[in-house]
C-alpha cells in the first residue's frame, strides 16, 4: 500500500504523531508563545492544598476545554513544520520536524497523564470518551523522564529520513526505490529480480538500533499511562478490549482466506510455468521477488502471468491515460469529480495551490502518497510523486477520500478530528475506487463505449482486481502483528527479521529469495510503515470495510447486478448517507458509524467473497488438481 494520513487532527489526543517524525536537537527550541492558562496550571490550581480531595466534573470539564486549546495551538503550526519536512527533506527541515515532534511528544505525554486524575470520577458519556482518547495518548508515547521526548522525537525523524532518502548501487547505477520498484515490476529476470530486491533491503539495516531504542523508549511511556506495551495501547484504540480486537481481526481474517489460499496456489503455478522448478517450486511458499511488487503486498503487475484463458480482455487504464493525454493535476481533477458527482462540494482553491502532484526534480521528498489536514478545517492537501498510470489512477481517489473525510467532520470537537476508527479512514478512497468500473471510464471520457468489454471479460476484471485487494489481505493483517510482537519483546533485536519472515510466510505464504538473508538483516525497515512509523491495521480493516461499504451503497442505489458491476458514481442519495457517517468522525464508537451507513454493527468480510464470487468458482477449478498450501515438510 501506498497511502498515509497526516492531519492537524493526527497530532491531536486521539492520535497525537500517529503519522510523522517526532525528533529535536535538544539544545534548540521552538519559540512558541503559550496561553496564560494552560492544563499545567488549572491541574496545579486544581490540587494545589487538596491533595486528598476528589476531583469534579468542573474541573474535568475546564482541563478538557483547555487540553483543546492546548493541542489546537500546538497542531495549528506543527502540521506545518512536517508538510515542509516532507517536501524538502534537509538536515534543517529534519531539525525543524525534530523539534515540533518533541514538543508534541511531551505535549501528549503530559496530557495522558494528568487524564488519569480523573479516571475514578463518573463522567457523561462524551466526556469520558475525549478523557479516554487523551489517555492513550500518542501511538508512540515517550515517558516523563528529561530528555526522553527529544531522544524518541530524534529517533524517529531520522529513521523517516533515512528511508526517504535510501539509494543502492546496481549495474552501474544509483538507484532510488521508484526507479528500483519499475524494475521489480517490470522485470522477468529473475536474477535482476533478485538482485534488485536485495538491494533495496541494504538502506535498512543502519536503522536497527534506533529502531530497537525507540521501541524501548514507547513501551516506557505505554507502561506509565498503564498498558502492557505498546501494541496493547494500540489495540486499545478500537472501542473494545485488546484481547477482543485480535479475536475480531483473526476472525475477518478466516472468512477472507480461503480466497486468498486459492488466488496464492493459482500464482505460485503461473509462476512455476513461466520460471520453472529452479525458481519457483510447484509447492511451498512463493519466492517474493517474483509478484511484481517491492513487498510482495501486491500482486498486479504479474497480471500477465495469471490472466484467464479465454477470460476476455480487461482494461488497461494506463493506456487510456496515455491516449487521452492525461497529465497528474487532469487524474486528480478527475478523482475530485467523483467525489462532486455524489454532491460533495468542490475542492477549494488552496488545495491545487499548496499540493505537491508531481516530483520536483531539485530536491529530496517523501514521495510516499498522502493526505493531509493542515488546519483541521479546510486547508487539505495531498503530497505525491504521481505517475501517469493505473495505479496512481486509483491512488488519487484513495487520496482525496481521506481529504473528503477530513473537511467532512471538520465541525467535531478537536478530539473527534479522526476517522471513527483507522480502518475507516482507509476504506473511504478505497470504497469509491471500487466504482470505477467500465461503464464509469465510459462517463468521464476515458473509454470509448463501443471498447467496453463483454461480460466475458468479468473475470479478467475481478482477477486484475484480486490481484492487488485479496493479495494485500495477509500483508495488511502481519505487519502489525510483527510490531505487538516486537513490542511484547516475543521478538527481541535478535529476532526482528527472522520474526518478520515467520509471519510473513505463515500468513502470505512467501518467502525471500536466496539461501540466507545476512546476519544484520532488517527488512521490515525497508518497508516504509516501519520506519515512518505508521500503524498499518487500518489498512487491513480497509480492506474488509471498503467492500462492506461498497455493499452497502450499492444496495442503497437499487443496484441489482453482480456486486463488481456496480458504480455509484453521480448517485447524490448515496453521497448524502456517506456523507452523514464521516461527519461523525471520530464521536462516536465505530459500529455506530458503520451502522449509519451499513445498517449493520459488525464488520464483515463477506462482501469481499461476493465481490470475488465468479472469480473464486474459476479459481477452484484451476486448482482442482493443484496441491495447495505452503507448509514445508518437517526435515
Amino acid at each position: 500500500m501506498r497511502k498515509l494520513l497526516l492531519s492537524a487532527a493526527s497530532l491531536t489526543a486521539l492520535a497525537l504523531m500517529a503519522c510523522q517524525p517526532e525528533a529535536t536537537a535538544p539544545s534548540t527550541e521552538v519559540a512558541v508563545e503559550k496561553p496564560t492558562k494552560t492544563v499545567e496550571t488549572l491541574t496545579a490550581a486544581a490540587n494545589a492544598g487538596t491533595e486528598n480531595s476528589a476531583p469534579t466534573v468542573q474541573e474535568a470539564k475546564e482541563f478538557l476545554e483547555q487540553a483543546e486549546k492546548d493541542i489546537v495551538e500546538y497542531s495549528g503550526y506543527a502540521s506545518k513544520v512536517y508538510w515542509v519536512q516532507a517536501n524538502f527533506i534537509t538536515d534543517d527541515t529534519n531539525a525543524l520536524a525534530a523539534m515540533a515532534g518533541a514538543e508534541g511528544a511531551k505535549l501528549s505525554t503530559r496530557l495522558a497523564n494528568e487524564a488519569k486524575r480523573f479516571n475514578d470520577l463518573s463522567l457523561p458519556a462524551d466526556m469520558r470518551r475525549k478523557m479516554d482518547g487523551l489517555k492513550r495518548g500518542s501511538n508512540f508515547p515517550a515517558p516523563e523522564k528529561e530528555g526522553a521526548a527529544e531522544e524518541l522525537a530524534k529517533i524517529m525523524t531520522d529513521l523517516e529520513a533515512t528511508y526517504g532518502t535510501g539509494k543502492f548501487d546496481y549495474d552501474g547505477e544509483t538507484l532510488t526505490l521508484g526507479q528500483a520498484s519499475d524494475i521489480i515490476a517490470t522485470s522477468r529476470d529473475p536474477e535482476e529480480l533478485q538482485a534488485v530486491w536485495e538491494g533495496w533491503r541494504t538502506i535498512s539495516p543502519p536503522m536497527k538500533r534506533d529502531y530497537s531504542t525507540m521501541v524501548e523508549i514507547v513501551n516506557e511511556g505505554s507502561r506509565e499511562l498503564g498498558y502492557a506495551d505498546t501494541g496493547a495501547l494500540w489495540r486499545g484504540g478500537y472501542d473494545m478490549d485488546g484481547e477482543a480486537f485480535i479475536k475480531e481481526a483473526d476472525r475477518l481474517w478466516g472468512q477472507v482466506k480461503p480466497l486468498y489460499d486459492q488466488l496464492h496456489c493459482n500464482t505460485r503455478a503461473a509462476l512455476n510455468e513461466k520460471y520453472g522448478d529452479e525458481v519457483q517450486t510447484a509447492d511451498g511458499p512463493i519466492r517474493a521477488d517474483l509478484l511484481g511488487n517491492m513487498w510482495g503486498q501486491s500482486w498486479g503487475n504479474i497480471y500477465d502471468l495469471v490472466a484467464p484463458k479465454g477470460g476476455g480482455e480487461g482494461v488497461d487504464v494506463t493506456a487510456l491515460l496515455e491516449e487521452k493525454d492525461y497529465d497528474q493535476k487532469k487524474m486528480v481533477e478527475t478523482a475530485e469529480t467523483f467525489f462532486t458527482s455524489l454532491g460533495f462540494d468542490p475542492l477549494p482553491d488552496t488545495f491545487w495551490e499548496r499540493s505537491l502532484i508531481t516530483k520536483p526534480r531539485d530536491r529530496e521528498v517523501v514521495c510516499h502518497a498522502s493526505a493531509w489536514d493542515l488546519d483541521d478545517m479546510d486547508d487539505i492537501r495531498i503530497k505525491m510523486c504521481t505517475k501517469i498510470n493505473g495505479e496512481d489512477f486509483v491512488t488519487v481517489h484513495h487520496e482525496l477520500g481521506h481529504n473528503f473525510y477530513q473537511r467532512a467532520y471538520k465541525n467535531q470537537p478537536v478530539f473527534y478530528k479522526d476517522g471513527a476508527n483507522d480502518g475507516f479512514h482507509e476504506a473511504i478512497g478505497d470504497m469509491i475506487a471500487l466504482s470505477i468500473t467500465p461503464e464509469y471510464l465510459v462517463k468521464i471520457g476515458l473509454l470509448d463505449e463501443k471498447d467496453v468489454p463483454g461480460e466475458d471479460a468479468d473475470l479478467a476484471l475481478l482477477m486484475r482486481k484480486a490481484m492487488d485487494k485479496v493479495a494485500f489481505l495477509p500483508f495488511g493483517l502481519m505487519v502489525d502483528q510483527w510490531r505487538w510482537k516486537v513490542f511484547s519483546g516475543e521478538y527481541g533485536p535478535n529476532d526482528y527479521n527472522s520474526g518478520w519472515w515467520e509471519l510473513r510466510e505463515k500468513y502470505q505464504g512467501l518467502e525471500y529469495p536466496g539461501e540466507a538473508r545476512p546476519a544484520n538483516a532488517f527488512d521490515p525497515g525497508a518497508k516504509f510503515h516501519i520506519p515512518g512509523n505508521t500503524p498499518y491495521m487500518r489498512y487491513f480493516l480497509a480492506h474488509i470495510l471498503q467492500f462492506q461499504f461498497h455493499k452497502a451503497a450499492c444496495d442503497m442505489a437499487g443496484f441489482e447486478g453482480p456486486l463488481h458491476q456496480c458504480s455509484i458514481y453521480e448517485n447524490e442519495e448515496v453521497g448524502r448517507r456517506f456523507n452523514a457517517m464521516m461527519e461523525l468522525g471520530a464521536s462516536k464508537p465505530w459500529p455506530d458509524a458503520l451502522e449509519a451507513f451499513t445498517g449493520t454493527r459488525i464488520m464483515d468480510g463477506s462482501a469481499i467473497l461476493e465481490y470475488f464470487a465468479p472469480l473464486m468458482t474459476y479459481l477452484e477449478e484451476q486448482n482442482a488438481d493443484r496441491s495447495c498450501g505452503w507448509d514445508k515438510p518437517a526435515e
